[in-house]
């Protein structure tokens, strides 16, 4: 097969034959998070280089990435399978999520610069325009830049390494609920709270609207969950 022929994905896009890494871990991800690829599923280099017509090696970095995130595992003799993913373990990671988020608030609240609170407060009327017009693909992206903009504001590197694994492991999670209409606008009104509190400089306020707003995200995906 040519490199330069198409295939479509289950949604009926079209992409183009040759696929990043990061595109086939993102697709195998929301499969993973929608059940429909089951806990011990394997996930076979030869089989998912067909599928995608690509080399092994994006496909080996996607398992990494998949690995990497707690999505998936390597097991002696097997491979990668798809791990079992309860109802209790996403809550164990939101709730981690959530208080490392609270803190690093309550940091930023008190370290910020003048500059960041700016840029905090532009991005977040870009995403509220974004939410209003129904957005939700590029509300996702400033959604991440938001958070991160906050892990930043604390100043301390540990916390913003840390802050970004956790991140990185709940993304799939993160991404799901932001797929209903509702949930875009309701995490908007949370997110207006959170910047209000850093731009009065409140750092018990700025900690209880991100822990709020983590139990709310919490709360979106698992009533997804069978």
């Amino acid at each position: 097969m040519s490199s330069s022929t198409s295939i479509d994905d289950p949604a009926g896009r079209t992409q183009p034959r040759e696929l990043h890494s990061t595109v086939i871990a993102s697709q195998l991800e929301a499969e993973i998070v929608a059940g429909e690829l089951k806990a011990g599923t394997k996930l076979d280099e030869k089989t998912l280089t067909e599928r995608f017509g690509v080399s092994r090696t994006p496909i080996r970095e996607a398992l990494h990435v998949l690995v990497a995130r707690s999505l998936a595992e390597r097991v002696p003799y097997r491979g990668v399978v798809v791990v079992d993913i309860t109802r209790d373990r996403i809550e164990q990671m939101f709730e981690a999520m959530g208080e490392i988020e609270a803190l690093c608030g309550r940091i930023a609240a008190e370290r910020m610069q003048t500059s960041e609170r700016i840029a905090l407060e532009t991005l977040h009327r870009r995403m509220s325009e974004q939410a209003k017009a129904g957005d939700a693909e590029n509300y996702e992206g400033a959604n991440i830049e938001f958070h991160e903009r906050i892990f930043r504001g604390t100043h301390n590197d540990d916390l913003i390494e840390l802050a970004n694994t956790l991140r990185l492991k709940l993304a799939p999670f993160r991404k799901s609920q932001l797929r209903s209409a509702r949930r875009v606008e309701r995490s908007n009104e949370e997110h207006d709270e959170i910047v209000n509190a850093i731009l009065d400089r409140d750092p018990k306020r700025t900690e209880k609207a991100l822990r709020r707003h983590l139990v709310s995200a919490a709360r979106e995906v698992l009533s997804r969950i069978d």
